[in-house]
Formats: structure tokens, C-alpha cells, sequence
């Protein structure tokens, strides 16, 4: 008898541990969440562009559910880190541009998770400046990162890593996920540097992709006509304002023998300390494929015009850009067999995407920083066998903001008050249809790298409102559905009257309800101010 309610108190027990906040018994599920750096929705076959393939981030979206609209709050690489972390918008975490310091010691997801049990890791780059809390583990990238050799600071200890960065941070992933305590649900912040900006890829894929074509987007030649200051005066244009060495891959001393003056003042020194930090037989390599590269760009070049170039420059850019993501899908499928090897798939969370958009040549353009769609959106796709079905589609308006709220959600944690993000576990099962109609954004940083002018604005199902301030006070208002591509402001057309008036009563909603002000915007501006003139 004593045997039996000894067995029957080991039930009650481990039911109970398997209890999660809305009752269901089942054990606290593990979180991989995967965000590549500047990797665009549009690059991620799965969204049907056509530009390249990537079987494995797809395979998510095949056994999960893909969103068809997420979008970022700030369009910037810390600035989205921090509202990953926070549930919260930027102005409100105080993370607003890249220059600006992030505080720790606020209250973030992993530090609930592990409150609450749960083993965290994070590993990969995180850009922002101290030791990252709520972490059992961290291997992070300092600064940037570079994609040769590169340096990691493990849990605050400094030292260089041979070989590259995409295969050295799947690979401590890897390893972290075989050596965790595996009594406990776990949660990794899986983070790779690429395709961030200058584009170097792994040897196994820069040998194939510099030698493939890819189809150019219909607004490559844009001429802004259609727009305000902020889209004329932006310094994102390809042929403008990439850099030829750093970017193109272009050798300095070739650029002296045509005359091709930098662009940036760091062109020229961005190769040099990219390509030095090779060993001998990277370098080799290397110069074996980018060689011919450059002595064929030199026989051309005399007689290119201004098309030619603007032609050959987007080739350039995808063939390094596009080369980047195929070792970030590699190193997903590595993390996914690793799951399915170890019976952890059913009960894991696997969500992937990047800290925001990235321009392909649209509108003639590289970077992001922008509301207009190509940066505001971004790839996200999530895979829990437990409760969402494959082939699941999405077309509400989810940000990054949501991030935190759900993780904490699916994990049985109750939500903290002050988070400004709304959990999606409902949507994406298709247990609700409740979501937000509209989706707030900001963006700080200026003057500084790529001059996208200082806005904020909403997004609604078909609509989008964007006020850009500082230097110039303007407005414009797109009609997504009638134009998709953003190229004709409809703000001032009499059409809209109504449509504009309903808007900006929105657009003072969401202000209001996140609370933005005026106040705020001249507060961060007075701090960017004084951080760049130091």
C-alpha cells in the first residue's frame, strides 16, 4: 500500500512540474531562436522571390508556419537586439541607435527564463557593449565580428577563433547544446554575423557564387520622383555610395591605377583589414577567385557608363551577399538534424529571422534603416510540432516587439506589465483571430552613416504614415495596395483626405498607448547629438 502511494505521489509530483500557466501537462518547451544580421524576407526562398535557395530555413516554414508581414519597431541592428530582449520599443529601453549604451540590468526574457529554470545560452552577435546578462552562457561576437578568424568574448574572456565566423558560431551552438545540463528546458539565442556588411563569404560558397546571375528588381534605376527629401538625400544607392574595396571587393591599388576614388573615407581599409586577418591559405584562396574578378573588371571599366556599372555593382553585391546566407542555411540545417537526432524536435520552439530587413537593390538600394517596406518587414519562421500545424501562413501584422511576450507565453511565465509586445502562441495555432490593426515604428539614427533622415510612423493593414523630422518636416502616406512598391506619396493628394485624417488619429493612438511624444524624440536627439561630437 505504501509502495503504491509513494507511486502515485511521484505522479502527482512530476504532473504537476509538467503544468504550464494554462494548465496543459506538458513540459516547459526548449526555445532555439536563430536571427541572422541584414538578412531580407526576400532572400529566404520560402518567400518566392526566386533569388537563391535556402532548404533549410524553409523546411521551418514547411513543418511550421511563416509569417507573410512581420516587421521591426527600429530598423537597426542593437536597436532590434534590444527589443528582442526587452519587449519593448526602443524609446522605452533606451537602446535607440547603434551609438547610444544599452543597460543591462533591466529586466529581459532570459533573465525571467531563468528564474523560472530554464538553462540560457547565447551565442553569436548581440552588437551591444557589456557582458550579456541572463545568460548561463555566452559567446558573443564584440562589435560587428569578423568573418575570418574572428574573435569571441566567451562568457567575458576574450580569444581568436581559426576558420569562419558562420561554421564557428553554429559549431559553439552545437557544442553548448550537447554539454547543457539536460534536466532542464533550455533556451538558446542562436546569432550569426552574416550577411551583415562587407559580405565575405566561406570559400565553399564565394567559388560558386561569384559565378551565378541573379535577376535585377524592377526599381533598380529608381529616381525618387515620386517621394520626399528623405528618399532623394538617403546615401544607400549601389552605384553611389558602396564602397568599391570594401564592398565590391575591388583591390585598392587597382582602384589608384583606374582612378576610382573612395567612397568612404574607411573603403580602401575595410578590405585591408578584412582580407588581413586570412591566413596564408585563405588568402590564396581567395585571391584565386577574386583575381580574375578584378582583372576583368579592369579590361571593362574604361568603357562602362554609368548603367554598365550600376549593372555590375549589383551582381557584385549579390554574389558576396547571397554567398554569406548559403553557410547561414548550412549551419541551420546542422542545429535542426541535431534536434531531430536527439528526440528534442517535438518539444522545441525553432523560430528564425533577422534583427530586420535589408534593400536588394530596390529602389536602388543596400541597407535598411527605412519604414518602407523592404527594411520595416523581415523573414520570420517558427516551427513547434506541439501546436502549430505545418504549412501555416500568417498575414498579420507581428513585430519583434512580440518576441519576448511569446516566448515567456509558450514557457508558462507570466507576461511583465510594462512589455509592449502582444504573445502570437494563439495567432500562429490558429486559436485566435484578435490581433493589432497597426504596428508603430521609429527610427534615430541621424546624421550619420547612409543619411536616412530622423521618422516614425504606422502601418495598417493597407496604409502606411511616416512623418520625417528634424531637419525637415514631411509627411507621406502609401497605398499598399494600389502600390506595393512605395513609389507615389499620396499625402497631399485630396483622394485620401480621409484616409490621411484617420491615420494620424491612429498614428496619435499608438503614440499615446506606447508612449511616444515629441518630448521623447528631442531627448534622444539632444543625446545622439553630444555621443557623435565627443
Amino acid at each position: 500500500m505504501k509502495q503504491v502511494l509513494l507511486l502515485l505521489f511521484v505522479a502527482a509530483a512530476l504532473s504537476a512540474m509538467g503544468q504550464n500557466k494554462a494548465g496543459a501537462k506538458t513540459s516547459s518547451p526548449n526555445i532555439v531562436y536563430i536571427m541572422s544580421d541584414d538578412h531580407g524576407y526576400q532572400a529566404v526562398s520560402a518567400y518566392g522571390y526566386g533569388l537563391n535557395n535556402t532548404p533549410n530555413i524553409d523546411r521551418i516554414a514547411k513543418e511550421g508556419a511563416l509569417f507573410t508581414r512581420a516587421t521591426v519597431t527600429n530598423s537597426l541592428c542593437a536597436p532590434s537586439r534590444a527589443v528582442l530582449l526587452t519587449g519593448k520599443h526602443s524609446f522605452i529601453n533606451g537602446k535607440v541607435d547603434n551609438v547610444t549604451h544599452f543597460d543591462w540590468n533591466q529586466n529581459n526574457f532570459p533573465k525571467l527564463l531563468q528564474k523560472a529554470g530554464y538553462q540560457t545560452a547565447m551565442v553569436g552577435k548581440i552588437h551591444m557593449d557589456g557582458l550579456p546578462q541572463g545568460f548561463d552562457y555566452s559567446a558573443v561576437l564584440p562589435d560587428q565580428g569578423d568573418y575570418y578568424n574572428p574573435d569571441f568574448i566567451i562568457n567575458g574572456n576574450k580569444q581568436q577563433i581559426h576558420g569562419y565566423v558562420t561554421d564557428i558560431t553554429t559549431n559553439l551552438a552545437l557544442t553548448w547544446l550537447e554539454g547543457r545540463d539536460k534536466s532542464k528546458p533550455f533556451c538558446l539565442l542562436y546569432h550569426q554575423k552574416a550577411p551583415h556588411r562587407e559580405w565575405l563569404a566561406a570559400e565553399r560558397y564565394y567559388k560558386v557564387y561569384t559565378k551565378m546571375t541573379f535577376k535585377e528588381p524592377e526599381t533598380l534605376f529608381d529616381d525618387y520622383k515620386g517621394r520626399g527629401t528623405a528618399a532623394k538625400s538617403a546615401e544607400m544607392n549601389i552605384l553611389k555610395d558602396m564602397n568599391w574595396a570594401g564592398d565590391d571587393k575591388i583591390k585598392p591599388e587597382l582602384m589608384d591605377e583606374l582612378g576610382i576614388p573612395p567612397t568612404l573615407k574607411w573603403d580602401k581599409d575595410a578590405y585591408k583589414r578584412n582580407l588581413g586577418r586570412m591566413d596564408s591559405v585563405q588568402r590564396a584562396a581567395w585571391d584565386a577567385v577574386y583575381d580574375p574578378i578584378n582583372e576583368d573588371f579592369k579590361k571593362r571599366y574604361p568603357t562602362m557608363s554609368k548603367e554598365d556599372l550600376m549593372h555590375w555593382r549589383y551582381q557584385r553585391y549579390m554574389q558576396d551577399y547571397l554567398g554569406t546566407i548559403a553557410a547561414v542555411d548550412e549551419g541551420v540545417g546542422e542545429v535542426l538534424d541535431y534536434l531531430d537526432k536527439n528526440g528534442l524536435a517535438e518539444n522545441t520552439i525553432v523560430i528564425y529571422t533577422s534583427d530586420q530587413g535589408f534593400y536588394l537593390g530596390e529602389h536602388g538600394w543596400f541597407d535598411k534603416r527605412f519604414m518602407y517596406e523592404e527594411s520595416l518587414r523581415t523573414p520570420l519562421l517558427i516551427r513547434y510540432p506541439k501546436e502549430i500545424k505545418p504549412g501555416t501562413r500568417i498575414n498579420d501584422l507581428v513585430q519583434n516587439l512580440d518576441f519576448a511576450p511569446t516566448f515567456l507565453d509558450y514557457a508558462g511565465i507570466d507576461i511583465p506589465s510594462d512589455m509592449q509586445g502582444m504573445s502570437f502562441r494563439k495567432l500562429v495555432a490558429g486559436k485566435t483571430n484578435h490581433w493589432r490593426d497597426a504596428i508603430y515604428y521609429t527610427y534615430y539614427e541621424y546624421p550619420s552613416i547612409h543619411m536616412v533622415k530622423r521618422h516614425y510612423g504606422i502601418r495598417t493593414d493597407r496604409y502606411k504614415l511616416m512623418h520625417f523630422y528634424y531637419d525637415i518636416d514631411e509627411w507621406e502616406l502609401y497605398d499598399l495596395q494600389k502600390d506595393p512598391h512605395e513609389m507615389h506619396n499620396v499625402y497631399n493628394d485630396p483622394v485620401y483626405k480621409k484616409v490621411r485624417d484617420e491615420m494620424h488619429q491612429k498614428l496619435a493612438m499608438l503614440r499615446k498607448k506606447y508612449k511616444d511624444s515629441d518630448a521623447n524624440d528631442q531627448k534622444f536627439l539632444n543625446n545622439y547629438l553630444s555621443q557623435i561630437q565627443k
